[in-house]
């Protein structure tokens, strides 16, 4: 670990939940890269990620949210901090490779509101999702302090007239919101339930520390948890393999239900010592982890522009190939973490005054983002 010593792995105060961004973020590189070929993954992976986050938010920041503008200065250079350097390095580099200067396509991109409109060329794939973190960044401080003054459902009902409201503008007929099964699948919209489920947790184990009560004995949530995306996971390839069309049934189950096991899991990852809790407690998890934004974002170049060019123009074993492009990427993805990722992040927050007592609390969690 003497090569990492920036890294201070160890100190997360959920690590757990730090090594499941790690697992989250090769399992979006084998669906995205699979060993053989159209081995996709059915899994909607992404809402263990936007669980993740709400979780993160929230735990971090719900008793000092206000709407002043100092705490909302300092609230959003940290999330700016977190997300756009090592996006704008990337997205530079992927633009440069593919000649795609079209100024629609670079503002869109550049200010991440490319997945808010319908038909509009995403240069770096993933980072759909980028755009829904955003989304949640910006209301989240509204959310927060609803649920403090009244209660969780507050906001979560909320959320759902935004979902109703992104709906109706779907049916407009314009690039903006698109269309019905582009609000459910690629905007904050449709997966508010998925950031809500992590809200939740937040609340839930803030509660609990509060009666300095952390750790349960057994394994029952994290066994309950697994067992309920299992069972989710199964109905959902079920119900693809019979009625292909039934858009509105793997809505259901990806955006509303399966973040119900998700928590649940988290839930005991967190407060319950397992095999599982240990493993991804490990060092190498949460080195892996804290490097995993990184690797979300860099994983499609190394794939796009060295992986799938070698196999096609070597030939050989495809499983080889997806295994060593996936470690070269993590290996990179570690490099980037330290060398440009986390020294940026910090000077950014230096320069603009922003560190205050979340900061610190906030890089030995983990970061919000796959």
């Amino acid at each position: 670990m003497q090569l990492f010593p920036r890294i201070k792995l160890g100190s997360e105060r959920y690590p757990a939940l730090t090594g499941v961004r790690a697992l989250g973020a090769t399992v979006v590189f084998l669906d995205h890269f699979p060993p053989w070929v159209d081995a996709h993954i059915t899994i909607n992976v992404m809402a263990f990620f936007f669980a993740l986050s709400g979780f993160l938010i929230v735990r971090i920041y719900y008793e000092q949210a206000e709407m002043k503008r100092q705490w909302l200065s300092k609230y959003f250079v940290n999330r700016f901090a977190r997300i756009y350097p090592v996006y704008f390095l990337l997205l530079s580099i992927a633009v440069c490779l593919q000649h795609d200067f079209r100024p629609w396509t670079l503002v869109t991109n550049y200010t991440l509101t490319h997945a808010l409109f319908h038909g509009t060329e995403i240069i770096i794939q993933p980072s759909w999702s980028l755009t829904v973190e955003e989304c949640f960044y910006f209301l989240a401080p509204l959310f927060m302090i609803l649920a403090r003054r009244h209660n969780f459902w507050v906001p979560f009902v909320l959320g759902c007239v935004f979902l109703s409201a992104a709906l109706v503008i779907s049916k407009l007929g314009i690039s903006f919101l698109g269309t019905t099964s582009f609000v459910l699948t690629t905007t904050f919209f449709g997966h508010f339930a998925e950031f809500f489920a992590g809200f939740y947790l937040a609340l839930a184990l803030m509660r609990l520390e509060k009666q300095q009560s952390t750790h349960a004995p057994g394994s029952k949530y994290t066994m309950a948890g697994l067992a309920g995306v299992l069972l989710l996971v199964v109905a959902m390839i079920g119900v693809y393999r019979h009625v292909p069309t039934h858009f509105g049934a793997i809505i259901l189950i990806n955006n509303f239900l399966i973040p119900l096991p998700i928590a649940v899991l988290y839930w005991g990852l967190i407060r319950e010592k397992t095999v599982l809790s240990r493993l991804l407690s490990s060092n190498t998890a949460g080195l892996l982890g804290r490097s995993s934004y990184s690797f979300y974002l860099l994983h499609t170049l190394v794939i796009n522009y060295i992986g799938v060019p070698l196999l096609l123009s070597r030939g050989g074993l495809r499983p080889l190939y997806v295994f060593v492009t996936l470690i070269a990427t993590w290996f990179a993805s570690i490099l980037l973490f330290v060398a440009y990722e986390e020294p940026v992040n910090m000077l950014i927050r230096r320069v603009f005054h922003s560190k205050d007592k979340t900061v610190g609390m906030q890089s030995t969690l983990f970061q919000a983002k796959p």
